[in-house]
This record gives structure tokens, sequence and C-alpha cells, in this order.
């Protein structure tokens, strides 16, 4: 017998997971749980996501599984407590869900073809306009929310898919050089206001050459800070392990180190 013969069901466990935020709500429950409200959730959301995020990028498949598993109770807490004040029911929302994606996807649910992944995406985004009508604009779904590098790569994507980029990655590719040089001359100049403004220019479309290129920002930046973390890490343990402070070398015993372990990964 497998594994999966012996594992509870999906709904059983679902069933089970109720039974206990059921319980932290009852009259005999957690003070802390039973004062919630999907408001003030909304942060525990956010940060429980990016944990789960983090499981996943650095390959913790038993993190993963934990992380969604806190992610996914505090969909179920919102959802229950919806329910409570006769807002929606979980069932409900699957179901919005599940009908949106059917109507998302007529090139698999219907007999609409599609020739290429730009006409899908294309297709998208004019499904999605069509779905919430008193929202106008191309960018009106756009969460506020979302992190500025993430928003980013975002708005981008929302404007290719509506014909408003640069036609080539050549075109790009001397777009990002210009604004790579206002931004050059304006720290020349010591403007504070202006290099923000043009440093900002030039993130925003470094991020679009990266999304042409097939390459998200904002991962590409969270591997990188944890690349440099990572070698950082390693570099304090080896200077310990030569019975050094790291803090008490000069920056050329720094670079030597640094320059050690980055060889070695």
């Amino acid at each position: 017998m497998s594994d999966t013969d012996t594992a509870p069901s999906t709904a059983a466990a679902l069933a089970s997971l109720q039974d206990v935020l059921d319980a932290l709500l009852g009259p005999e429950g957690c003070p802390w749980d039973k004062v919630q409200t999907p408001e003030t959730l909304c942060d525990y959301i956010i940060e429980e996501s990016f944990e789960l995020v983090d499981s996943i990028r650095s390959g913790d498949i038993p993190g993963t599984a934990e992380e969604l598993g806190d992610v996914l109770f505090l969909l179920l807490f919102v959802a229950t407590l919806s329910q409570a004040r006769g807002d929606f029911t979980l069932a409900e929302a699957f179901d919005t869900a599940a009908a949106k994606m059917v109507r998302r996807h007529p090139h698999v649910f219907s007999d609409c073809t599609i020739k290429d992944r730009e006409e899908l995406l294309r297709n998208w985004e004019r499904i999605k306009r069509t779905e919430k009508p008193a929202k106008t604009g191309l960018f009106a779904s756009l969460p506020k929310g979302l992190p500025p590098l993430l928003k980013a790569y975002r708005v981008h994507s929302k404007a290719a898919r509506a014909g408003f980029t640069w036609e080539t990655d050549a075109d790009m590719a001397g777009h990002l050089a210009v604004e790579r040089a206002e931004f050059e001359a304006a720290v020349a100049a010591g403007d504070e206001a202006t290099m923000a403004e043009e440093f900002g220019d030039y993130l925003f479309s470094l991020t679009e050459y990266g999304r042409r290129l097939g390459l998200k920002a904002n991962a590409c930046l969270d591997g990188a800070v944890n690349k440099f973390l990572r070698r950082y890490k390693a570099m304090e343990k080896l200077a310990e392990a030569r019975g050094v402070k790291l803090d008490d070398l000069d920056m050329a015993a720094k670079n030597a180190l640094w320059d050690e372990i980055k060889a070695a990964s």
C-alpha cells in the first residue's frame, strides 16, 4: 500500500482544519483568535506568504508544506469569518475561482484557438477587463499594495500585452543605456532629487529589459540577495575558523576572504 493510499483525503484534511478553527473561535476558544477580523489578518497573510515563497525558492520541501499549511489556515480563517458575517462562503469562493478560470481559458474549455503565448496573454487581459466593467483602464485591476519591483514587472507585462512596449530587444537595450546615462549625469550633478528620479527610471526600465528576456526582477533580486547572505555568512565562519574577527580586518583582507568564498561557491 502506498503512502497516497493511507494519507487522509484533501476533503477530510480540510474538514479537520475547519474543526480546529471552529474550536479556536468557539466559546472556550482562544481569546486572540476570537477578536480577529478579515482586516486584522491581512498582515499575517502577507507575512506567511513571504515565508512560503522563501521556502519554495530555497528548495525546502518540508518547510514549503508547513508554510503552505499556514497560508491555507489563514485563508480558511478569513473565509470562516466572512461567512459568519454573511459576506460569502468558502464554497462560493471556490465556485467563483473555478468559473473565472474556465472563462479565462477559452482555449482549453471551448473552441477558441490561440496561436502563441503572446496572443494567449492578450486574450487573458481582454477577458479580465470585460469581467469588471466598472474598473476602467488597463491598470485598474493592478493591486495597490504590490511591492514596487513586482508592481513594475506587472505594469510592464500589462503594457506589453496591450502592445505598448519597445518593438525589439535591441530598442529596449538602447533605451536602457539612455536611462543609465541620465542617472549617471544626475549623480555627477549631485542633485539628490534628480538622482532618485533617474535611479527609479533606470530600475523600471531594467525590470522591463529582464521581462523581455524571461527574467522576473523580483525573483532575480531575491536570489542575488540570498546569494550575498550565504557568502557573507560563509566568510564569517571562515574568519572565525582562522581565529580572526571579520570586523577587525581591513578591506583588502575582507575582499580576499570574499574572493575565496566566491571561488568555492
